[in-house]
């Protein structure tokens, strides 16, 4: 018998403990390679290469709305292909049920977001309608909304002129995605700003936050650093960045998820730390006799504790590397489900991140097991065995 052949025996002697503890591994890194994908996502830099549309918004406080008087300073930027508008609205159906809530310029909107498909009669109308909505057909379906129909709706934010926090608008139009992506994407709620810009209580002449569309996505990264410098040391600093980077920094409003992310990662590897230390312990008890008589037939400390090692080595990796696996698929179907909003991705740097786990996690559980069998002395082994 080979010496690997030697380790996948032992590695399989207790063939239930070994595969309970293989799924164990599997388990945690199939959630380690998911969540290390959701940090690397939350920590990761500006990218401005391929980038269609940038997003502009207050510097400060991603709460503090732009006014609108800086729209054709924007729109002056070379580079510039189309401005639109966005301002949060906050929306709640019945009691407590949040809609994703933007009021929009219609007209711009279209053009700035041709992956929304609607018919053109429902764009002019949405134009035309002073109390006009258009509505994504993911939440159409689930409240069973239709062209004609009211939306009650309140603003957890702003109140009309009256005070009230209920309004109320005509559904003009459903839109759809694309294809299949943009369509994960269709839940949300799109109001006409000029009726909510004249008729809420905190006045008007505030877009919220710029959306511009890119003659050339080569040029972002001159066109952001052109648009933010316009307005630098002006009472109305701006940041601009990718529409990717602005989703996950909308996210990061409701909490810090990086931080979160890092505290269940922790937590996991130190459940699977104790998991697979107890099983390598227990084996290694179990066959402390076997060690004496492999000593006895010549093995050397080494190679005794090059087989221990081995094994842990062994079992963390072929349940890591399968966890990991998993979660690339997993990571795919979460990427189609969550489309352009969250470029949620296991890639390379996850791997990366994952093989050195195992690796600390082979070490940690292995080292100190196989070094008790290195020292263990072949007299005291047999005689404990009697």
């Amino acid at each position: 018998m080979t010496r690997t052949g030697f380790v996948i025996a032992n590695l399989f002697r207790k063939r239930t403990r070994t595969l309970l503890t293989l799924l164990s591994v599997l388990m945690a890194f199939l959630l380690f390679g998911l969540l290390q994908a959701v940090n690397v996502m939350f920590s990761s830099g500006a990218d401005f290469v391929g980038a269609t549309r940038l997003v502009t918004q207050a510097r400060v406080l991603f709460t503090h709305s732009l006014p609108i008087r800086l729209l054709p300073e924007i729109e002056s930027v070379p580079g510039v292909a189309r401005v639109g508008w966005m301002q949060w609205f906050g929306g709640v159906l019945g009691d407590n049920d949040r809609i994703v809530t933007f009021a929009v310029d219609p007209l711009r909107h279209h053009d700035i977001y041709p992956e929304w498909v609607m018919p053109d009669a429902q764009w002019k109308a949405f134009a035309n309608t002073r109390t006009g909505a258009i509505v994504g057909r993911a939440i159409a379906d689930k409240y069973n909304f239709k062209v004609g129909d009211k939306l009650p709706m309140k603003s957890n934010i702003y109140p009309q002129k009256n005070g009230s926090m209920d309004w109320q608008f005509d559904i003009v139009g459903i839109y759809d995605g694309k294809d299949a992506q943009w369509q994960q994407n269709a839940t949300q709620v799109f109001i006409n700003f000029a009726y909510f810009d004249e008729a809420n209580q905190y006045g008007s002449g505030r877009a919220g936050t710029y959306f511009i569309k890119l003659n050339d996505p080569d040029s972002a990264k001159q066109v952001a650093d052109a648009v933010d410098k316009k307005f630098e040391n002006s009472p109305d600093e701006t940041k601009t960045q990718t529409e990717k980077d602005w989703n996950i920094g909308f996210v990061k409003q409701f909490g810090d998820i990086g931080m979160m992310v890092r505290w269940i990662l922790a937590a996991v590897f130190f459940t699977l730390l104790l998991v697979v230390a107890n099983t390598m312990t227990q084996s290694m008890r179990e066959r402390v006799p076997e060690f004496a008589v492999l000593k006895t037939l010549g093995f050397s400390d080494g190679s005794v504790l090059g087989f221990v090692l081995a094994e842990a080595v062994a079992m963390c990796a072929l349940g890591g590397l399968l966890g990991l696996g998993f979660a690339t698929l997993a990571g795919l179907g979460l990427q189609k489900l969550l489309g352009a909003t969250l470029p949620l991705s296991v890639d390379g740097r996850v791997w990366l991140a994952g093989i050195f786990a195992i690796v600390v996690l082979s070490l940690t559980v292995g080292l100190l097991p196989a070094l008790r069998a290195r020292r263990l002395k072949i007299v005291d082994a047999l005689a404990a065995e009697r």
